[in-house]
């Protein structure tokens, strides 16, 4: 039966009562509005922890001035009843008030990583996803906290946070589900035409022939120009940005990176598309 919690009075009562019975958490926080991916997420937690706690909140503190806080879609009951079908213990659902009760003005800035990619185009954005992320985990004291690899930056950022900070916890990134013929499952994706969806792949195409060029040792430069190139014919839209970066710190690639993502964001028609490959430069050899 999962139980739904909506006070940090309530949770923190679970949580210690959870910790002192020496059971692991698992934390898979979202904003709600379930669907695959983050079943995917909670079912993973549920293999590898005792305890699942799944938050479900829409963070106001991550939506610009004309972003659709308001219309973000809530449906309590519905995510219930899918968490329950994936052995969610319980979800942790508070209102705005009960998250952030006092506002002393200290804040947490993301930083350079997250002025690049998806934050180029949503000013302040990952600032407000760390800090609802950094009060989940102080609330929930997870073992593990879950996390899909479709967000790569975001993972990127939370994982910088968690090691530079030193949270006592380990992030787990779970890989991005995809169709059969390789495109990454998205809500978006109903949005394209049929003819849309069959250029839709050419995103995940060119990220897999940039990995393959890469790896084979050609030349970044030409490599990742060659790998547009191919995006662009494929799938007819528009490249908002196609890049590859020191992984999780996201800087330029030099001597000494080992593990980098690529990543992609292209519109083809009125959708916007994303998405990315986290490898090691050196799994070849």
């Amino acid at each position: 039966m999962t139980k739904v919690v909506q006070t940090i009075a309530e949770l923190k009562a679970f949580v210690r009562d959870t910790k002192q019975a020496g059971n692991t958490i698992g934390l898979v926080p979202t904003m709600g509005a379930l669907h695959e991916g983050h079943l995917t997420l909670a079912a993973q937690a549920r293999n590898e922890n005792d305890v699942v706690v799944m938050s479900v909140f829409v963070n106001p503190k991550q939506f610009g001035p004309n972003e659709d806080f308001d219309t973000y879609p809530r449906d309590l009951e519905g995510d219930t009843k899918l968490a329950a079908s994936v052995g969610v213990d319980v979800v942790f659902a508070p209102s705005t008030e009960e998250m952030y009760p006092t506002d002393g003005g200290i804040t947490i800035r993301a930083g350079r990583a997250a002025e690049i990619l998806c934050g180029a185009s949503r000013p302040g954005h990952f600032d407000g996803v760390l800090q609802v992320v950094a009060k989940l985990f102080h609330l929930v004291e997870p073992t593990r906290a879950y996390f899909g690899q479709k967000d790569a930056q975001q993972v990127a950022l939370i994982e910088t946070m968690v090691r530079d900070y030193n949270f006592p916890l380990e992030i787990c990134t779970v890989p991005i589900v995809r169709e059969a013929d390789g495109l990454a499952k998205s809500s978006r994706n109903v949005y394209l035409t049929a003819e849309e969806r069959q250029q839709a792949v050419g995103l995940y195409n060119g990220l897999k022939f940039a990995k393959e060029a890469i790896l084979s040792g050609k030349p970044m430069g030409i490599a990742m120009m060659a790998a547009r190139d191919q995006i662009a014919r494929e799938t007819g839209g528009e490249i908002d940005y196609f890049e590859c970066l020191s992984y999780p710190d996201l800087k330029s690639i030099d001597g000494q990176t080992t593990d980098v993502l690529l990543a992609g964001a292209v519109y083809i028609g009125k959708t916007r598309l994303i998405d990315n490959m986290i490898f090691n430069l050196k799994e070849n050899n």
